[in-house]
């Protein structure tokens, strides 16, 4: 299975996954706004007019990109849910497999959440809407926590910014190159997160 196969399953057909991935890399590598079209189809392995068959433009590629990076996210965080009631277990899965996520995506994590600002405002909208529901899934497992006087936090909704932030923030430093793998790094993180929360 190929990368671009793991990241977009559902996509068709596989030309327009590897589009998709040639777009992530060129994103990530020059900016959006410094990558034409042509980049991205010599990138695929394809003629300048290849993108058109799939995409309608380069700004409907970087949303299929991002749509889909903040769906898989989305499903991350929610799983936690379902797999732990205890909100100091629950932060913990939470914060290892967002961490580790954007370490082992880093390159499309980075074109996900540094682009944004270059959707068009419609596309922007329905993006917006899956970061609203990923926060608000963050902030209850917070209020959670003070309910049960788990975390100490004064403000949930500041909590859950700043967690959902050093998630992120992975994206834009974390190579192949780094001390730990992916799954540690989750795990250091979780620990720090908790710690931050005032988990007793």
């Amino acid at each position: 299975m190929t990368v671009s196969d793991e990241l977009w399953p559902d996509v068709q057909p596989a030309t327009a996954r590897r589009l998709m991935l040639a777009g992530v890399e060129s994103f990530a590598e020059r900016g959006y706004h410094a990558t034409t079209t042509r980049d991205i189809a010599g990138a695929a392995g394809m003629s300048p007019a290849a993108l058109y068959v799939h995409f309608p433009s380069k700004a409907a590629l970087l949303f299929e990109i991002s749509r889909s990076g903040h769906e898989q996210t989305l499903a991350l965080v929610e799983d936690v849910l379902t797999r732990a009631e205890d909100p100091v277990e629950r932060m913990r899965l939470l914060v290892e497999d967002f961490v580790a996520w954007h370490a082992r995506r880093h390159t499309v994590a980075r074109v996900v959440q540094y682009e944004l600002n270059a959707l068009p405002e419609r596309e922007y909208q329905v993006v917006g809407k899956l970061r609203r529901r990923i926060e608000q899934v963050v902030r209850e497992v917070i209020t959670q926590g003070l309910g049960s006087d788990a975390f100490t936090v004064a403000d949930p909704q500041v909590a859950a910014v700043a967690v959902l932030s050093l998630g992120i923030d992975v994206a834009r430093w974390y190579s192949d190159r780094a001390r730990l793998t992916p799954t540690a790094l989750g795990k250091e993180y979780g620990e720090l997160v908790l710690r931050m929360l005032g988990a007793r």
